[in-house]
């Protein structure tokens, strides 16, 4: 696994921690193993100390330590901090790739704010299998870093055809293309309407033809072209989300 995203963030900020139980007043939860040593190895935290908890649900919370020790750990709930934030409306549909690399979108798109991750085999796809354990670790720990109160949902894999046939006409699907009628991805996605919508980017050697072809059928489908630059699949990603998430995503939602 990737080194932990809890180790690199700045000197003197509060611990954060994704935990499964419940937060509520006075909720006890029992710390894992890896809780556990991250608090009082790395962190050199003891009993009485404070951090900070959320599990997706309940909001950020600010805990207290009542036990640390060697193998085991517990801390109080002791008042919310942050309330549960909205789940982001931003799907990212992908080919899989290999290890590192997809362990690095995964975080990436976890940052940029996608409320749920698709892997998809197109017929190009390099990376069959996808290990959805690894996935959701790494997006737990891009959102421990990055202050984030939500987890990307991690979807089961889906063939490339079953995924535009069971899309919801509404939703719009945005697409890398070279090759997309208008150059500027701006005014490409100018005529959306702001609300939820899907990103799909395709493997290494792109889609082929006849996918390309499926997707220019669907009323649904927005090409749109990133540049006179060829990008790694996992670059393309995170250039797409920016320029979706500014048009019609959340960022527009930033005072």
């Amino acid at each position: 696994m990737p080194q932990s995203a809890r180790d690199a963030g700045p000197p003197g900020r509060m611990p954060r921690l994704h935990v499964a139980g419940d937060l509520k007043p006075e909720a006890l939860l029992a710390l894992d193993q890896s809780q556990v040593n991250y608090l009082r190895n790395v962190m050199r935290l003891g009993a009485g100390s404070e951090f900070l908890a959320f599990n997706g649900r309940d909001g950020e919370w600010l805990m207290t330590l009542a036990e640390l020790d060697r193998k085991k750990g517990s801390a109080h709930a002791v008042e919310r901090t942050r309330p549960q934030a909205p789940a982001p409306g931003l799907h990212y549909c992908f080919a899989p790739l290999k290890h590192a690399r997809l362990d690095y979108m995964v975080q990436k798109a976890t940052e940029m704010g996608a409320g749920l991750l698709q892997p998809v085999l197109t017929r190009r796809t390099v990376a069959a299998r996808v290990n959805g354990e690894r996935m959701a670790a790494n997006a737990i720990e891009a959102a421990e870093q990055c202050n984030l109160l939500t987890i990307p949902v991690i979807a089961a894999v889906v063939t490339f055809d079953r995924l535009l046939d069971d899309w919801p006409p509404a939703m719009p699907l945005v697409y890398c293309d070279e090759s997309a009628p208008i150059a500027s991805p701006l005014e490409a996605l100018g005529g959306l309407t702001p609300g939820p919508v899907g990103v799909l980017v395709g493997p290494e050697g792109g889609f082929t033809p006849e996918e390309r072809a499926s997707l220019r059928r669907r009323d649904f489908v927005v090409p749109i072209a990133l540049g006179p630059r060829i990008m790694r699949a996992d670059t393309a990603a995170v250039a797409a989300m920016a320029v979706v998430q500014a048009v019609v995503g959340d960022w527009r939602l930033i005072d």
